[in-house]
């Protein structure tokens, strides 16, 4: 899988939210806006062939305002924004490897 097919479905808006996801967005204070920022400059850290309803990732990146954001998404050719939040150091180094 390439971030830059993920990338794409972005940029032509080919793309949607979870119900949980917007949740999670308004519990944490994360814009539609970041979260494409994120994409769009990010890298995938994790990936997960077999999830559950279908294969998907796990993207880290920083959005124009230095937020660390990681942002799982089911993969193309339907993208999906399952879930974001901030990394919590405590699980994460660098933001990017589970401890």
């Amino acid at each position: 899988m390439t971030i830059k097919a993920i990338q794409d479905k972005i940029r032509e808006g080919k793309y949607r939210f979870s119900d949980h996801a917007v949740k999670r967005m308004i519990k944490r204070s994360i814009d539609r806006s970041e979260v494409e920022q994120v994409i769009l400059a990010g890298e995938i850290i994790e990936e997960y062939p077999k999830d559950k309803y279908s294969p998907s990732c796990l993207i880290y990146g920083k959005t124009e305002g230095g937020r660390n954001l990681h942002i799982q998404i089911s993969l193309p050719p339907a993208v999906v924004v399952i879930t974001t939040y901030e990394p919590d150091p405590r699980e994460w180094i660098n933001h990017k490897i589970r401890r």
